[in-house]
């Protein structure tokens, strides 16, 4: 295929793309206003219709190679990630982290709490996994994170009802390849909405479709099934608990202990690194849908009516991989724009968003993603939840295709308003005036005696609510206008009469100003960015035997060095010894391998869990106190001093030298295929040069 052709292709891909997007919007709207059933069967068939030339076409266009089962068995071989409880059959969902993965995954948090806590002066917490209820129901866990289930009365063994319906109308029709069309059709309108019935109808169209648990006994009644992991806590047991779904809401609830900390200062940030937990249905593609996972969340609280950030300039002109919702809908295409003209353009909504969404492109890069495989993905109106101001993710393109890895949203003040109202705990920062300024407010006066009569012991609360509100006339006028207009109006789930208030529109001089904090937050699922670097790392030599490399950065390998005596001779393995006990002395992780394996197998066990630079011990090492370095990638290899080995690996593993310098720096040794030293021919013709140091071999 051509290149021209290959761009049409991408060209229609994207276009098509494009149509996917607007359609899947337009059935979830279609559900969410309560469509006609039949309206939204139509729709969701073109939706499908869509989705199946997508397919076809992504075979044109999807021109990157990667080789999975070579992939897998790395990963499975050499303990990066392996199934929890394998001999015991394993869970699904539930992942050990072998030697190599845990370190990666330490030193990735390491980067990250560099990156972020240190460099932005956030102020970290570490809140417990254990919750109880009244704070997820108030922040609305308890009654969102649910599917419907069913279950089987004989074993108790649990089902998602919407996917055995599914499964049954794909078997019915497999079994009844010669089924009239319409009645096929019938029941393909009944399947793509299996999602969207209510408990009753699923339940009705099991029993239509004949659908039995293993037992052979008949289902139970469809009932809600919550994502979270509920417990009790306490002997009792009459305290409901239930394992965090997200690490934010510990933030949250702190917030004034927070502010007191931070000298009641504003804009500040806090940040939370821990484990999330959701009893997920359907677990599914390694570690990108797991049901224990760790979280990295940052909550930037500012002034609502100010979110600019004092260090956007220094981020301004940072380009970042754009797809805003106009471009998901029309073109299908990605922009590149930089984070200020972004701002500027209005397509990213505050400067503190985009501020945090360029930092968080600055960090994939520092840990070693590709940057061509990143872009940020602007959320839909009908997926944006109705509090949120703007929301962008940043989506990682693996062997799965684009995956949702970072979210970053500004979630306005909807955080702390729910949980004041829950606890009646003010929760408010104060920005001080230089002068005096006049603000418009209400000036409300109550009917006590009508409000007793209706709302009883409620009454402070409804007027609380209402003396609140009047602080800010732009609060107070919308319900001014309903009692004006329609002589009522609710407030909190509170029904205010026009008789119960009397209000006047005034002014006052205030010194102080008092709000509600928006919030910006990143969220970072590591477990997602730690499988997309694993396969944005591995990569095949171009060899006979495609040996597997593991390229991690050496900022975040889990070894930053190996150390490899090229024989098994006491004197070579007491320099060793030597070697490695001066880098962990200066806290560089290192990996010693002294088996009778040969130096090229060694290596390339090296290679395979990503060692970014093997030191070897040779007779010259015995001769004149020079040894060599190896980096992976290039293989090339630099002979230097040994007392300089722990110098230059912590100058490579923290960016104060290249590999590149230390090639001009230092001579270049040659080897051959089967890595031993030689004067075979690398980068050239060598020659072999005396020095006071010894003889090196230097290209010609």
């Amino acid at each position: 295929m051509t290149l021209e052709e290959t761009s049409n292709y991408q060209d229609e891909f994207d276009a098509l793309n494009a149509q996917v997007t607007k359609q899947g919007s337009a059935v979830r709207q279609m559900k969410k206003d309560g469509a006609q059933a039949e309206d939204i069967a139509q729709a969701v068939e073109l939706l499908q219709n869509l989705k199946i030339r997508a397919a076809e076409l992504s075979k044109n266009v999807d021109s990157d190679k990667f080789d999975r089962k070579a992939f897998d068995d790395l990963i499975l071989r050499k303990m990066f990630v392996i199934p929890s409880f394998e001999i015991h059959g394993g869970v699904k969902g539930l992942f050990d982290l072998g030697p190599p993965a845990c370190s990666l995954k330490a030193a990735m948090i390491d980067a990250w709490r560099k990156h972020f806590v240190l460099n932005e002066n956030m102020l970290e917490m570490e809140c417990t996994c254990l919750t109880p209820e009244a704070v997820l129901k108030t922040s609305g866990h308890v009654d969102r994170f649910t599917d419907l289930m069913v279950k089987d009365p004989e074993t108790g063994e649990c089902f998602r009802a919407d996917k055995l319906l599914e499964d049954a109308i794909d078997n019915l029709l497999e079994k009844s390849p010669n089924m009239p069309i319409e009645e096929q059709e019938e029941h393909l309108r009944i399947q793509r909405q299996a999602d969207a019935f209510s408990p009753k109808e699923l339940d009705d169209l099991l029993k239509k479709y004949e659908c039995k648990p293993p037992s052979g006994a008949e289902f139970s009644e469809s009932f809600p099934f919550n994502l979270m992991f509920k417990t009790s806590i306490g002997p009792e047991g009459t305290a409901v608990g239930f394992l965090r779904p997200e690490t934010a809401q510990g933030l949250f609830v702190n917030f004034r202990r927070l502010l007191d900390a931070n000298a009641q200062k504003m804009p500040f940030a806090a940040a939370q690194i821990g484990l999330g937990f959701r009893n997920e249905i359907a677990p599914r593609s390694g570690l990108l849908r797991v049901r224990e996972f760790c979280m990295a969340e940052i909550e930037h609280f500012v002034n609502p009516k100010d979110k600019s950030h004092p260090n956007f300039k220094n981020i301004a002109s940072k380009e970042l991989v754009l797809f805003g919702q106009d471009d998901q809908l029309g073109s299908g295409k990605t922009k590149i724009l930089t984070a200020g003209d972004a701002v500027a353009q209005g397509l990213i909504n505050n400067e503190t968003l985009a501020y945090f969404m360029a930092r968080t492109q600055l960090y994939m890069e520092r840990i070693g993603m590709d940057k061509n495989r990143l872009r940020f993905r602007q959320h839909l109106k009908t997926e944006m939840a109705h509090y949120a101001c703007d929301c962008w993710d940043l989506e990682i393109k693996s062997s799965y295709g684009w995956v949702e890895c970072v979210g970053h949203a500004d979630r306005a003040c909807y955080d702390l308003q729910v949980h004041s109202k829950a606890t009646k705990t003010p929760m408010l920062a104060i920005k001080k005036l230089d002068t005096p300024e006049e603000i418009e407010v209400a000036k409300v006066k109550f009917n006590r005696k009508l409000l007793g009569q209706v709302f009883k012991s409620d009454q402070r609360v409804v007027s609380g609510i209402l003396n609140d509100l009047a602080e800010d006339w732009a609060d107070f006028e919308p319900i001014a206008n309903a009692l004006d207009t329609e002589g009522k109006t609710t407030v909190e789930g509170f029904e205010i009469t026009k008789e119960m208030v009397e209000w006047t529109k005034t002014k006052k001089k205030v010194h102080e100003i008092k709000f509600t904090p928006s919030v910006i937050e990143p969220s970072f699922g590591m477990g997602r960015v730690l499988y997309s670097l694993l396969e944005h790392s591995f990569y095949q030599r171009d060899t006979e035997d495609e040996r597997s490399v593991m390229r991690f950065n050496p900022q975040v390998a889990p070894h930053k060095c190996a150390v490899l005596p090229i024989s098994s001779s006491t004197e070579m393995n007491a320099i060793v010894d030597e070697i490695a006990e001066d880098l962990m002395e200066n806290d560089l992780s290192l990996r010693v391998d002294k088996s009778t394996a040969s130096l090229g197998r060694r290596y390339a066990r090296a290679d395979e869990i990503g060692v970014p630079f093997a030191v070897t011990v040779d007779f010259e090492t015995i001769q004149n106190s020079s040894v060599t370095i190896r980096e992976r990638d290039s293989c090339t290899q630099i002979r230097i001093p040994k007392d300089e080995v722990t110098k230059l690996i912590f100058a490579f593993v923290n960016k104060k030298m290249s590999w590149e310098e230390a090639t001009r720096k230092y001579p270049i040794v040659a080897v051959s295929d089967e890595e031993e030293q030689s004067t075979a021919k690398a980068n050239g013709p060598v020659k072999v040069v005396d020095s006071g140091r010894g003889k090196f071999h230097r290209p010609s």
